[in-house]
């Protein structure tokens, strides 16, 4: 039998090889094709030299060994490629050009607005019926029967960037402008300005070029601190939504690794990653056993950034990049969305961008465990019992719960540091969203100030949170009689709780640890918020970690 391998070298992405590999009768095999063979004795140290040829073991043959080429990308996807000018075609950047006003009115003020207006305009918008409801808009025509301007009616609550979000997609194509009333409101003009990015936000990269992309509607923003702050949060949200929409093929634990090194080397950060069976060697045993299972190899990314007497911020993000339910299958229906079960690491990587761009004083560091979860001859079991980093062991009571077992080697990690704060952004749970709904996360937290910060931050800024108890009550539930633990509770109650509950034993002693168990996802198109990858809680953590050690 002949087996071909095609491979890229990390090293060199530019230099494709290929070898091939003939087996014997007696499993000895010989090693041919248009590399050296000592390049795949490097690639594959767990097939051994007999002289001229190689045995293959049995654990090999069995399919328990790593007899597989190396991952299929080793740079950055032309999907992702780009990603850096998002929301570019927002802005308008030819300062010579006299944009269409647009004019907020807030809704109470209206009719006080409209009574200094020209009889010519009191009559458009009495044929109009237009009342500056929240998020309406009219267009008032000029002298010469174009557009002379743009009324958006808002109120100035937290709910106010969706008001503007809804222009960018309305407005025909052209260079419009906030007007002079709001620029001296630094509050409403960056919840202005998010909503005008937010709204232009688009994920059509895989889409063929339908012409338009030119023809849209630009917004010139004025140079002040609070566009400057909107872009920010914004550029931070488009990340994580980028990394969710991209579909599995393209956004496997590699590409993730790839994604975390260019937003490494955009600010300066070090990005590192222990990958395959190192993840055995430096005693990563739980994110190993989960990502065995799949022929793209797990690995724990590491990104550190900012100076290491800073206070230190951590940051862990749960990265299974596709979630079949191991051999507690899900079925085909509740497999659509799994592309986004790594929301939780595009979660971390789009706050740690709006950290590092407003270059707050502080020693960041960010843990993704990336794997997938997939059904193969390597894959876990029910009932097998795992190791983690911590020393505990876990039954496993169902193969679908591995996010809290990839979480639990990262969060052990996260710990052994003693930062001052450890946030975890994680797709966990179903039992959250039927707790919550799907547009609001649940927290969790071992520190109430924390988790009041991120509350009130959350309703501030219109990017809820919503806390659920550690219920000490419950820990008995995991308790298992084979292993230190078990990975569920064999009741169908109080799921987030529990997933919660398992992941504060890594954590013990922790000076202040939150979790978030988020969905990631918006199921329907809204201003701002298209269908999609959604980042959820990273607004509210990143005024958290702004307010108390940004100054």
């Amino acid at each position: 039998m002949k087996l071909t391998y095609r491979f890229q070298c990390p090293e060199r992405p530019y230099y494709p090889g290929k070898f091939h590999i003939r087996l014997a009768p007696d499993r000895s095999f010989r090693v041919g094709g248009h590399i050296p063979i000592l390049f795949a004795a490097i690639c594959f140290p767990e097939l051994l030299w007999t002289g001229g040829s190689r045995k293959i073991s049995h654990q090999i043959l069995s399919g328990g060994g790593c007899l597989t080429p190396p991952p299929r990308h080793n740079t950055i996807p032309r999907h992702q490629q780009g990603r850096l000018k998002l929301f570019d075609h927002i802005i308008a950047r030819d300062s010579s050009t006299n944009p269409i006003t647009i004019t907020p009115i807030v809704e109470s003020e209206f009719q006080s607005w409209l009574a200094d207006q020209s009889e010519t305009t009191k009559a458009w918008v009495a044929a109009n019926g237009y009342e500056a409801k929240r998020g309406t808009q009219l267009a008032l025509p000029g002298s010469n029967g174009a557009f002379g301007s743009v009324l958006i009616g808002y109120v100035d609550d937290a709910k106010a960037i969706w008001d503007f979000a809804g222009l960018p997609t309305s407005l025909p194509e052209g260079v419009y402008g906030l007007s002079d009333s709001i620029s001296d409101n630094a509050a409403l003009y960056e919840k202005a300005a998010l909503g005008l990015y937010l709204g232009g936000y688009r994920f059509d990269r895989y889409r063929k070029d339908d012409g338009k992309k030119d023809k849209r509607a630009k917004i010139a923003l004025h140079n002040n601190e609070a566009a400057k702050r909107a872009e920010n949060t914004a550029r931070g949200i488009g990340l994580a939504r980028d990394l969710i929409n991209i579909p599995a093929n393209d956004m496997g634990p590699a590409e993730l690794e790839a994604a975390a090194r260019a937003l490494g080397e955009e600010f300066g950060a070090r990005v590192s990653a222990i990958v395959g069976d190192d993840l055995l060697k430096q005693n990563y045993p739980a994110i190993h056993t989960v990502g065995y299972g799949s022929d793209r190899d797990p690995r724990l990314i590491d990104l550190v950034w900012g100076d290491a007497d800073a206070p230190k911020i951590t940051l862990v993000g749960k990265g299974v990049c596709f979630d079949t339910g191991g051999y507690d299958l899900k079925p085909s229906s509740n497999m659509l969305l799994m592309k986004k079960d790594m929301g939780g690491s595009a979660q971390v990587l789009g706050l740690a961008r709006m950290i590092m761009a407003a270059n707050l004083p502080v020693r960041l560091r960010v843990l993704i465990p990336a794997v997938e979860n997939m059904v193969s001859g390597r894959a876990y079991r029910p009932s097998d019992i795992l190791k983690t980093r911590k020393g505990l062991t876990v039954e496993v009571g169902n193969t679908d719960a591995e996010g809290r077992i990839v979480l639990s080697d990262a969060l052990t990690e996260a710990a052994s540091e003693n930062p001052e704060l450890i946030l975890d952004f994680a797709t966990l749970t179903g039992a959250a969203r039927v707790a919550l709904g799907l547009g609001l996360p649940a927290l969790f937290s071992n520190d109430d100030d924390l988790a009041n910060g991120l509350m009130e931050n959350g309703l501030a800024l219109h990017d809820p949170l919503w806390r659920l108890p550690l219920w000490d009550e419950y820990r008995p539930q995991l308790d298992s009689k084979a292993a230190d633990m078990n990975n569920i509770s064999g009741s169908p109650f109080g799921g987030a709780i529990i997933a919660a509950l398992f992941l504060d034993r890594f954590v013990e002693g922790a000076k202040s640890w939150a979790h978030i168990d988020l969905m990631a996802w918006n199921p329907t198109d809204r201003p701002g918020r298209p269908t999609g990858g959604e980042a959820q809680g990273i607004r509210a953590a990143f005024k958290l970690i702004e307010d108390r050690f940004g100054k």
